[in-house]
């Protein structure tokens, strides 16, 4: 065999391995800064409490604090990308209205990844669901399963984007919780931004957390508890 052909080979084997290795369900990496990459782990279960009786129905700072985080243009047309939005429930046995921010679920059997044709669609093994834009056909059939209408379809040209946050046209996108903040110890920026405190972020399966106890200790739902999804993002105060 030539020396090109060896060449080839070798070139073709570790090009293939390293995609295999960036776009494997649950196990996508990041760079740290030595150059080293790490895996989500399956011990983690990365989630939000969120006090609705500490959200108040003209505070939109988390909505802002995720739009600019991610270079979302806020909403100024009808086909916009929206990550988090603020919507107000109502009881209709008493009539008491809740405004609370919704956004992905990050469910722990996410519809929007069992409709997936190409498996754009999937779960880090962290509980973090995801869109890998690359692989997504802007089919649009996760916006359709997803019962919390938390995805959106890009519909134009994106200009000024984050660098940490790459979007594309003619791709669905949702709420990543800020994961590359997360991968980088911080927390999302609507928990950060939050100046009642109302978003409570953490690691739902660490005893010592705080989220862990309180998620105890409180009473809290999940929307649309009867799918069974087991959303990571739970609700106090409803």
């Amino acid at each position: 065999m030539s020396d090109t052909n060896t060449q080839r080979r070798e070139f073709l084997k570790t090009s293939l391995g390293a995609a295999a290795v960036a776009i494997a369900p649950g196990m996508l990496l990041y760079s740290t800064a030595n150059g080293k990459t790490e895996g989500a782990s399956s011990q983690v279960r990365w989630g939000m409490l969120i006090d609705t009786t500490q959200c108040k129905p003209d505070c939109n700072d988390c909505v802002t604090a995720c739009n600019t985080e991610n270079g979302l243009s806020g909403g100024k047309s009808a086909t916009d990308s929206q990550w988090i939005r603020k919507i107000e429930i109502k009881d209709v046995s008493n009539g008491r209205v809740t405004s609370l921010p919704m956004m992905c679920q990050h469910c722990e059997h996410p519809p929007c990844v069992d409709v997936c044709p190409t498996q754009a669609s999937f779960k880090r093994a962290d509980g973090i669901v995801l869109v890998d834009r690359h692989l997504c056909i802007g089919c649009r059939y996760c916006m359709m399963a997803c019962p919390y209408k938390a995805r959106s379809f890009v519909h134009e040209t994106l200009t000024d984007q984050n660098p940490d946050v790459p979007r594309g046209k003619g791709t669905v996108e949702a709420c990543s919780l800020c994961v590359h903040r997360i991968d980088k110890g911080q927390i999302p920026a609507c928990a950060e931004a939050c100046q009642n405190k109302a978003i409570l972020f953490g690691n739902l399966n660490d005893t010592n957390s705080e989220i862990y106890n309180k998620v105890r200790s409180v009473a809290s739902k999940q929307i649309r508890a009867d799918l069974q999804l087991n959303t990571g993002v739970r609700y106090q105060g409803l």
